[in-house]
């Protein structure tokens, strides 16, 4: 049975998982009790799931530890450099290169000049938060023994197109507003303890990271299937 339901979150996480929140910090345990906002109407927007199948070859909470006590004994191992080189192609078409094997293709929609052959860079920021939401929810979940079986994040994002095209300084040119949610499957998985979980990603997504506080995000938690 789909008992799915839009949350308000915002009850403190169960006592029974704070030992397992020590991953997360101060930060992340402010988080879970702050609760959900409100979403907003929005404009351009992007899905991304992990299906099922996916979930099977995530690192264990084990391994995930392993990397903790490595970064904790060794700081300097845990700083990595990860690059992207990009170039344009013909039009307002671009393409990047990644580890020198992943193309990622670009364009702008035909109302803003383009031909819409590929995504354009602001959709592929939505894309890079949903799909950073959901591996920091599957790490995250494997640490606190959470079944996750499915994520889901679906995200939608608002810009104010007087600051791309120098209409108004008032205007800043990216995201002003980002809202959304994420609907996770975590079999009878508690509320509290999907609370919790919610609290410690928000706290360490490393693109939320990146958004926050300039853009406004908001994303909800959506119970999925067969949750209590």
């Amino acid at each position: 049975q789909n008992h799915s339901q839009i949350l308000n979150l915002s009850l403190d996480p169960s006592p029974t998982h704070l030992i397992m929140l020590r991953l997360c910090g101060q930060r992340g345990l402010a988080v879970a009790r702050a609760g959900g906002l409100m979403a907003r109407p929005s404009a351009r927007s992007v899905a991304t799931s992990v299906p099922a199948s996916a979930a099977d070859d995530a690192p264990s909470a084990s391994a995930i530890g392993d990397l903790q006590a490595k970064f904790t004994a060794d700081p300097a191992a845990a700083n990595v450099t990860f690059k992207s080189t990009s170039v344009l192609t013909t039009g307002l078409r671009s393409t990047a290169t990644i580890q020198d094997r992943f193309e990622v293709h670009c364009d702008e929609p035909a109302a803003l000049g383009g031909t819409n052959t590929a995504p354009n860079p602001v959709e592929l920021v939505l894309a890079s938060l949903g799909s950073c939401q959901e591996i920091t929810y599957k790490a995250y979940g494997q640490v606190m023994g959470i079944p996750i079986t499915r994520v889901s994040v679906d995200l939608t994002g608002e810009i104010d197109l007087r600051g791309f095209f120098a209409v108004s300084e008032d205007a800043a040119p990216g995201f002003h507003t980002i809202t959304g949610t994420v609907t996770i499957d975590a079999g009878d998985t508690e509320l509290e303890t999907l609370q919790a979980l919610k609290g410690a990603v928000d706290a360490h997504c490393p693109v939320l990271d990146m958004l926050t506080p300039k853009v406004n995000v908001t994303i909800d938690l959506i119970q999925g299937k067969g949750c209590a």
